[in-house]
């Protein structure tokens, strides 16, 4: 008995919501997307709007998109919390919770739990990580939502600060002074190449800073690479991006091995957070460059 209620409150659900959708389509106005899987009709203006994808969820918010659903992982990210008030969390398996929001846009990626249900609810975009790079992703995002010439003009403006971020810190530190970016989450280290977040596309492609050749050869073609802390200071530049997560182990900060390295010598080693740092959209790029600036050249 209590399944067959279950099921029948469930059901009310999906009728109201598409009974609501379907009054509130006569004053939509639509406009043809070219998605990942060919053209689809999306509002001009949404207003709603579930994210279940985070590494778009900075993109969605820079690009003036009104967030109602977004990730358990956002809520974790302090840097999106003043943006996610009144956002409710959601995941692909929450489809009860989903059309509770009454979405007019959808955002996720290929491969989701339920997407068939969840283009039933709403127009659903859906974007592989990667296809494009971290500012074509933006002004994509941007181009769906309507705001694409704000965002063209954002990264050229971007670019051009962390150029000239990039410039000076090479007449500070010299043309072949280098850094890595490491990470611990857990107990396994990690050394990022020049497109996995964490501020390597700032550092690597933006301002041109030199890689280690270890992080060049084992880590730029596949993004990452897990090391051991044996071999640490093999990958450590002169500066270093170190990138702990909560809980993560960070006994191998105590070994002499680590402490014996030049960049700890030298304290020239910048500790952000992982969770926060992890991303690489707007939001997020114009604090890791000033995180950089700061660091690099002083408050």
């Amino acid at each position: 008995m209590k399944k067959l209620l279950t099921f029948l409150l469930a059901f009310i659900a999906v009728i109201s919501v598409s009974a609501c959708q379907l009054d509130s389509d006569d004053t939509v106005e639509y406009v043809t997307y070219e998605s990942e899987e060919g053209p689809i009709n999306v509002p001009k203006d949404p207003q709603r709007i579930v994210v279940l994808s985070t590494y778009n969820t900075g993109h969605v918010i820079a690009a003036g998109g009104h967030l109602v659903g977004a990730t358990s992982w956002d809520f974790l990210n302090q840097r999106y919390s003043s943006y996610l008030e009144g956002v409710k969390e959601v995941s692909e398996d929450n489809i009860e919770g989903i059309l509770a929001l009454n979405p007019d846009l959808i955002i996720g990626q290929p491969g989701m739990a339920n997407l068939d249900q969840l283009k039933e609810i709403a127009p659903t975009v859906l974007y592989t990580y990667g296809e494009l790079t971290y500012l074509e992703q933006y002004v994509e995002i941007a181009k769906l939502l309507g705001t694409e010439e704000q965002a063209l003009e954002w990264v050229d403006d971007f670019k051009s600060r962390a150029k000239a971020s990039g410039d000076l810190f090479k007449e500070t530190y010299g043309e072949d002074t280098s850094i890595s970016v490491i990470e611990v989450y857990g107990k396994q280290l990690y050394v990022y190449g020049a497109n996995w977040g964490r501020g390597t596309e700032i550092l690597y492609q933006e301002m041109e800073l030199a890689m280690p050749s270890p992080v060049r050869d084992d880590a730029l073609e596949a993004g990452f690479y897990a090391i051991s802390t044996e071999v640490l200071p093999d990958y450590m530049g002169d500066f270093v991006v170190l990138s702990k997560h909560l809980e993560a182990d960070t006994s191998f900060e105590e070994t002499l091995t680590y402490q014996q390295t030049d960049a700890y010598q030298n304290d020239r080693i910048l500790t952000v957070d992982g969770t926060s740092f992890s991303y690489n959209d707007p939001i997020t790029l114009d604090w890791q460059l000033q995180v950089f600036d700061d660091f690099f050249f002083g408050e």
